[in-house]
Parts: structure tokens; sequence; C-alpha cells
């Protein structure tokens, strides 16, 4: 148990081990689940909200109420909500399912996505924001986010491209948005897009060239933060140019049964003008 709540990961294949749940929440990691912190705000200063989770949002949870009176959801790396995240915890008629690798206020039990404790078809829709970059193997994830969905159920995914270790050693991918929709191939995309652009990949990189030189967690971010106004500039960019400097994309799409035609990549590229 972590807390209250039920830790359901096989430990023998999982990158977590058992003596880290004998703390209370069991993460590794100091979090900040209120997203009230200093750093936080500092971050949100610097970096902005995140208007396109804002409006994908309002989008997947029209898109399930369409199809079912009260949605089942399944939020993974719920430990914290996701920045534009907000409506998805706010609606009433949604049952909400939070899972994480370590317990807080927002989650119901602590899994590893890896190897999900639900059976088959069981969720309407699954929300997985900023957590693929750190899983040792996102193909499998999301071929667990596939099978706990039922036919044609809905997948929200946001992911980095452009953006430093900021998970430290739990960090281990990157996508470019071919290499993310390839990543679900077996879904079928309602749409995709960037989440921040160029200024917004530029901040962090200001943010991490100074903890290179020796900058600590809270003094970079103080470095980086009268740089804020480069982000404004992601509204000037234009096609193919601006997602491949990207910092990051999403996906929205259902479940399908029949796999995207790897022939088919090169176009989907190309048609990103």
């Amino acid at each position: 148990m972590a807390g209250a709540q039920p830790v359901l990961i096989d430990f023998a294949v999982s990158i977590f081990e058992r003596r880290m749940y004998e703390a209370e929440s069991g993460s590794v990691l100091q979090r900040d689940v209120s997203r009230r912190s200093l750093g936080s705000r500092l971050h949100r200063l610097t970096f902005g909200g995140n208007p396109v989770a804002v409006a994908n949002s309002l989008k997947f949870i029209d898109l399930l109420k369409r199809e079912s009176k009260r949605p089942a959801v399944l939020v993974v790396g719920g430990g914290t909500i996701g920045l534009g995240a907000d409506e998805l915890y706010r609606d009433d008629s949604i049952e909400l399912v939070g899972t994480d690798v370590y317990a807080s206020p927002h989650t119901v039990l602590v899994a590893d996505a890896h190897r999900l404790p639900f059976e088959d078809g069981v969720f309407d829709g699954v929300w997985v924001q900023a957590v693929l970059e750190h899983v040792l193997e996102p193909a499998t994830v999301v071929a667990e986010l596939h099978r706990v969905l039922r036919l044609e159920g809905l997948v929200y995914a946001e992911t980095p491209f452009m953006q430093q270790v900021h998970e430290r050693a739990y960090d281990f991918s990157r996508f470019t948005q071919s290499g993310h929709r390839w990543l679900f191939r077996r879904f079928s995309e309602i749409s995709a897009g960037p989440v921040g652009g160029a200024g917004v990949a530029l901040e962090w990189s200001i943010r991490y060239f100074a903890r290179a030189l020796g900058a600590g967690n809270k003094l970079s971010r103080l470095i980086v933060l009268p740089f804020f106004w480069i982000r404004y500039l992601d509204a000037f960019g234009r096609g193919r140019a601006a997602a491949d400097a990207a910092s990051g994309f999403f996906f929205l799409g259902r479940r399908s049964e029949q796999a995207m035609d790897p022939h088919a990549m090169p176009e989907y590229y190309n048609r990103q003008k």
C-alpha cells in the first residue's frame, strides 16, 4: 500500500522496487501535486499555461458524452493534474480513474503503465499527458492503452520533443510528430499537432544551458524568467518548419483494429504544411 491506495505493480518486471513504497506516497522524487509551489509558479510565468490541452480537453469531453452519459476515463500519470486538464476533473458526469507510480489525492491506485491492472475494453477514454517520455517502453504502454479501451474508445496524449531531461533517472524518450503518430499507429487520428512551439523549446534550452553552467534548479528558473516573451513568437510559426522545432506534440484519436500502413508515414510528414 502507498498510504491508503493499493500498489498494483509487478516488481519483478518493473523499473520500480518494492522498497520505494515503504514511504507514504511511493514517489522517489519531490512532487508538487497542488501546482502552487514557487517552482511551479515560476514555470507557468515563463512557459505559460497549456491552451492546446484546454481546447483538446473540451473536445475530448464532448466526444465522450456523445457516446456515453457517464463515460469512464483512465488518467495514466494522474498524480498531478496536467496543465490544461482541469475541466476533465471538474465534470461530475465523468467517472475518472487516476493512476500513477506514486499515490496522490488525484489517484485511486498505484500502477506501472507497462502492465495496467484493468480488464480489456473497460474505459471509454484514456488521458496520458507528459508521461510517455518517462516510461522504459512507450510502445508497450500504448499497447496497454489500446487494450483497456473499448472499441473506438478515445485516447489523448501529449509527449515532448524538444525538451531536456526533467525527471532525472526516469526520463527516457522524445518524439517527433511523425514518431508520435507511429507510436499511436493502432489508433485512427482525429487531430494532432504541436504543444508549445520553437519559442517554448528555446526557453527550455536557455534554462538548461544555465543549469549546465552550474545554476541550480531555482536559479535557472529565475535566469530564464526574463525571456518569457519568447513563447509569444510561436503564434507566427507555420507548417512543417514550426513542427520540426516544436516543444512537444499531442495526439487525439480512437482505438482502431487496423494499424497504420508504414508506407503512409512519409506522406504524413509532408502534409504538415
